[in-house]
């Protein structure tokens, strides 16, 4: 573990292993709080995620010889970053259950200075480790710059059967889950799979569904398989195979963590569209996590894809932020292209013309909205059965 300067009242290390074996013992109990704060998350991102050149590095806070916080961070030929993904939904610093994060904030902004920009995104910039952070990045002398990183559609379930969640839904997709449902299970059979067992012979459907999909090939290709194994051992998976006349023809893959359900990954083939195998999955993968699983959140992951709103209602703004050191050349030009988009954008029209969600891009990290304050919380509906 290599060292970084501490303060007065807390002393903070780095690791530079790409292992979470590194990490001391007492940093390992603070994993778990949600479904991306995992230990096995972690254990994934390290292990199939991490780009060429870039290094996992953990941020373990000790106070007292006691660990009360480890902060999963990257470091790369980019800079440094949080330790997030194409498929991280939520980062945030892991904390003790009775950690203080102002006591963290010193420390942390002293770490951050050491770089020219260091890069948060996949925040909720509500939670209650955001603002003491900030505050000690700008007492090191970073400028905080934020941006809209992706939308997050969800849906509250809590107490919800099946049967009142389709009736909330759009009457078109009713009817299309009514429709290809009856036409499409009348040849065809639906498997669930949350644990290791037939999950070689489902991982080989998931990836024929995946190829003869639309989706383009994933940035890391290890990673979900190995996501999949992973969340089988610990008992949280949940993969979902359609298969028409013994053949896969659609695939989903949830993580259930506690009450809340979240999707992964969804494909179809695309020779099968008409039949609407992938809306039929979906409506047999939710009818099971409300009915059998009692879940209360369905979450559809990041990313404003239209169907998403019909399935849930209720979109979460997930935010990045870029805090710049203008000491360094680099930290000066990320706060010119902040400026700049400031510009530009007063300039354009607002997005409130373009839709629901059209606004935010799917990554949204370039300098056109980002603003030195810490966003408000928004979402479009306050449930996903609103009317």
């Amino acid at each position: 573990m290599a060292g970084v300067p501490a303060s007065s009242a807390l002393d903070v290390t780095l690791t530079t292993a790409g292992s979470i074996d590194a990490l001391p013992a007492d940093a390992l109990t603070l994993f778990g709080g949600d479904a991306y704060a995992t230990e096995a998350w972690y254990r994934t991102v390290t292990e199939a995620a991490v780009p060429p050149g870039a290094k996992a590095v953990f941020v373990v806070a000790t106070q007292a010889g006691r660990c009360v916080s480890v902060i999963p961070m990257l470091d790369g030929p980019d800079g440094f970053a949080c330790l997030t993904t194409p498929y991280t939904c939520l980062w945030h610093p892991l904390l003790a259950p009775d950690a203080d994060p102002s006591a963290l904030r010193a420390a942390f902004g002293r770490l951050c200075r050491r770089w020219p920009v260091t890069r948060l995104d996949a925040i909720d910039a509500q939670a209650l480790w955001v603002q003491p952070f900030m505050a000690g990045a700008s007492a090191a002398g970073l400028r905080p710059l934020w941006f809209a990183h992706f939308g997050n559609w969800v849906c509250t379930t809590q107490g919800t059967r099946w049967a009142d969640y389709l009736a909330a839904r759009p009457g078109k997709l009713r009817e299309t889950i009514r429709r290809r449902t009856k036409r499409l299970m009348a040849e065809a059979d639906f498997t669930l799979i949350d644990s290791t067992r037939d999950l070689d012979a489902a991982l080989d459907d998931y990836t024929q569904i995946y190829a003869r999909s639309w989706k383009q090939p994933e940035p890391f290709a290890d990673f979900n398989p190995a996501l999949m194994r992973a969340c089988a051992r610990g008992g949280t998976l949940r993969l979902g195979i359609l298969r028409r006349q013994g053949e896969p023809v659609a695939a989903q893959f949830w993580i259930v963590h506690d009450s809340w359900a979240g999707l992964q990954k969804l494909a179809h083939d695309e020779a099968q569209k008409a039949l609407a195998p992938g809306t039929v999955l979906t409506g047999l993968m939710i009818r099971h996590l409300l009915d059998e699983e009692h879940v209360a959140e369905l979450d559809f992951g990041r990313g404003d894809d239209p169907y998403k709103q019909d399935w849930t209602g209720t979109r979460r703004q997930r935010h990045g932020v870029l805090l710049a050191n203008p000491r360094t050349l680099r930290g000066l030009a990320a706060i010119a292209r902040h400026f700049a988009g400031r510009l530009r954008r007063r300039g354009s029209d607002g997005p409130s013309s373009r839709g629901a969600g059209a606004a935010f891009s799917q990554d949204s990290s370039a300098s056109f909205g980002l603003s030195d304050d810490i966003p408000r919380r928004t979402q479009l509906r306050p449930s996903c059965f609103a009317s």
